[in-house]
């Protein structure tokens, strides 16, 4: 069901993006070519080459491997610069979870394995692993903010960075 959510979510933001003029390809992990087309490495690529937004759907198309997990395979094999992580209602990562610990303090940046040993609520251990080998960042954002997104994408430092230094 999570997979198929996914899908939903994708058309959704597909639909909003293509009224606001940006050509835009949904590819899904699972067979749903009524509405997506199925993931294929080349064909994402060719997209992005031409210029589209591609959304990425079903997460890996397996059981067990979480969205995070499928958003860092995907960011990987398409050479992404950065993954980015909306958050509702908090501005990135802390040392606990603020709902619950009103002592948790934000974490302006930290390393893929400082967050793998704090065992903090970045994504998952498989996930932040593949991030971490690939050294592929993570800007972690609050979504609540409608002009971050935008504020990133002109060089901004937003939210938390987890990054792994070069060298």
């Amino acid at each position: 069901m999570g997979m198929l959510a996914t899908v939903l979510n994708a058309l959704a933001l597909q639909d909003a993006c293509e009224k606001q003029g940006v050509h835009t390809r949904v590819q899904s992990a699972i067979t749903v070519q009524e509405v997506a087309e199925p993931y294929i490495r080349r064909r994402a690529m060719r997209h992005l080459e031409k210029g589209r937004v591609v959304i990425f759907a079903a997460g890996t198309g397996n059981p067990f491997f979480t969205t995070d997990t499928a958003a860092a395979l995907r960011a990987s094999e398409i050479h992404a610069e950065a993954i980015l992580m909306a958050k509702n209602g908090v501005e990135g990562v802390y040392t606990a979870d603020p709902a619950l610990d009103a002592t948790a303090e934000f974490i302006p940046q930290i390393t893929h394995m400082e967050a793998i040993q704090r065992r903090l609520a970045v994504m998952d251990a498989t996930a932040l692993t593949l991030c971490m080998e690939n050294r592929l960042p993570i800007r972690v954002f609050n979504v609540d903010d409608s002009a971050n997104i935008g504020r990133i994408l002109a060089g901004e430092q937003v939210g938390t960075l987890v990054a792994t230094p070069t060298g």
